[in-house]
């Protein structure tokens, strides 16, 4: 049984006003049972916070940096963590 982890990843490039973070929430759905958000931050990156198993959460950080992401990925910054809940479900903020 693998143990739920924290993914924190702040995405830089053309990543606002592209459709990023619905996308973004939009593929955390489809990997299923992940919890978390995706924000707009106000120097231009996208942060992204995901809760759930280890392998759900890396399929998410590799669509991050090579999957068909809207607008365009110049780099991704991650740390990993234990959960701290309080998430239903995967959000927009």
């Amino acid at each position: 049984m693998s143990e739920d982890v924290r993914l924190v990843a702040w995405v830089r490039g053309r990543v606002q006003g592209v459709g990023f973070r619905w996308f973004t929430r939009a593929k955390a759905l489809e990997i299923g049972d992940l919890r978390g958000f995706a924000l707009n931050l106000g120097d231009g990156r996208v942060q992204v916070v995901a809760e759930g198993s280890r392998e759900r959460c890396e399929r998410l950080l590799d669509w991050l940096q090579t999957g068909d992401t809207p607008g365009r990925v110049d780099g991704v910054t991650e740390i990993w963590d234990t959960p701290r809940g309080g998430y239903e479900a995967f959000a927009i903020r």
